[in-house]
């Protein structure tokens, strides 16, 4: 094992440990130590990769937002409105269903919330939420659509990562979800 890949694993290591320690206890609660602890590692290891526990929760859920983009991204160059549509919703809900904890954690953690509120904000032209709009309910929605859009998004999200639910098989929390999208946004049933 090569250096870099030494590094990378034990930053993928301490991703994994702190969305685990962040979904126990809360980002505002769980310490940089309580990460170090449970690694196995001094708290200057961690201090190493990031300087703040905002910082990890940023990378935490950074890729994450990075295959939201991908996909309105690829939604953008379909050529119907109708298969923008169903790729942006079948792409975002099959995202959730890979990121139920960190779905759940965004749903209930001010912290997490926080960061995340904050990069969807981030300054890189139109942002995460204008471009899922764009694609979902055209260019210039009216109230309503954007509206039916913003509970699409939102409601799709928070039932995903919901505890209550955190018990429904995958295949059964996707049909679901994707049926719901469907209704709300005028698609027709899939057979």
């Amino acid at each position: 094992m090569t250096a870099s890949t030494a590094a990378t694993d034990t930053r993928t290591r301490l991703l994994d440990t702190a969305l685990k320690l962040f979904s126990e206890h809360g980002v505002e609660a769980t310490s940089l130590q309580m990460i170090a602890d449970e690694l196995g590692v001094t708290k200057a290891a961690v201090y190493y990769y990031f300087k703040t526990k905002d910082e990890i929760a940023e990378a935490v859920a950074a890729p994450t937002l990075l295959e939201l983009e991908q996909i309105i991204e690829a939604a953008r160059t379909k050529r119907t409105r109708g298969a923008q549509i169903d790729h942006a919703l079948s792409g975002f809900v099959e995202l959730i269903m890979r990121q139920r904890l960190l779905l759940g954690l965004y749903n209930s953690d001010p912290g997490m919330q926080r960061v995340v509120t904050r990069t969807f904000q981030a300054p890189r032209g139109e942002d995460l939420r204008t471009r899922m709009r764009a694609v979902l309910a055209g260019d210039n929605p009216g109230l309503d659509e954007a509206i039916t859009v913003h509970v699409v998004f939102t409601g799709i999200a928070m039932a995903g990562g919901a505890p209550e639910y955190a018990g429904v098989d995958d295949e059964t929390l996707r049909r679901n979800l994707l049926e719901v999208g469907r209704r709300l946004l005028g698609r027709p049933k899939r057979r």
